[in-house]
């Protein structure tokens, strides 16, 4: 089995990896409340897909606090 015969340096180390990174998810807006959701997903923040409603979303109360 072959070895290197010399030191391959950083920069072309950082040349063979350079397609080596991770990609950011895509995003579309809901055509329902204008926020940033992932194509061909129901909306997390509405529950709407393709203008119809899939799912129930709940809305979580604002707590008022301790009061004490």
């Amino acid at each position: 089995m072959g070895l290197p015969k010399r030191r391959h340096s950083r920069a072309r180390q950082a040349k063979r990896r350079t397609h080596q990174k991770l990609a950011l998810p895509e995003s579309n807006l809901c055509p329902q409340c204008r926020r940033a959701k992932r194509p061909h997903c129901v909306c997390p923040h509405c529950g709407f897909y393709n203008g119809k409603k899939v799912l129930d979303i709940k809305v979580k109360e604002k707590s008022a606090g301790k009061q004490g």
